[in-house]
């Protein structure tokens, strides 16, 4: 029972002091993933793990298909400005064609993210290119807009 309350005690006292370092834990929201031949809408997620480390899952849709990400962040302080961050990060994607083959690729991103004080709303906007590991061409003209509500 004292093992029980002491690790409570720690993973509490650990949590606050990710939350204390981070604007937010979690962002629930919409955004728009803009490739050259194609515009998704999408829902997105994003859960911090630390107070610079997050990953984000999107799933994004557009007439021709349907595109599910899954992203790693790491994020900083933006020269000191609270609420604005930078952020760098990688991860997998998979375009689901209609009627067509699926596209593999690797999705590297760099962005910036703000979280407007006193509201509970994140705005975001990152390059994030593409690295086509099955057909298709590699995509450098690709950007990502978001808009979250932030859950701390």
């Amino acid at each position: 029972m004292k093992k029980t309350l002491i690790v409570f005690v720690i993973l509490a006292f650990f949590s606050l002091a990710v939350k204390a370092q981070t604007d937010y834990g979690a962002a629930l929201g919409v955004g728009i993933d803009a490739i050259s031949y194609a515009t998704f809408i999408e829902a997105t997620g994003k859960y911090f793990f630390s107070s610079k480390h997050a990953v984000q899952a999107d799933a994004g849709f557009d007439g021709r298909g349907t595109i599910l990400t899954a992203l790693y962040s790491y994020h900083n302080e933006f020269f000191g400005t609270k609420g604005l961050r930078w952020y760098v990060g990688t991860g997998p994607s998979i375009v689901l064609w209609n009627g067509g083959a699926n596209t593999f690729a690797l999705r590297p991103h760099l962005g910036l993210d703000y979280k407007i004080k006193d509201v509970p709303f994140i705005i975001n906007i990152d390059w994030r290119p593409a690295i086509v590991l099955s057909n298709g061409d590699n995509e450098v003209g690709a950007f990502g807009l978001g808009l979250q509500f932030a859950f701390n």
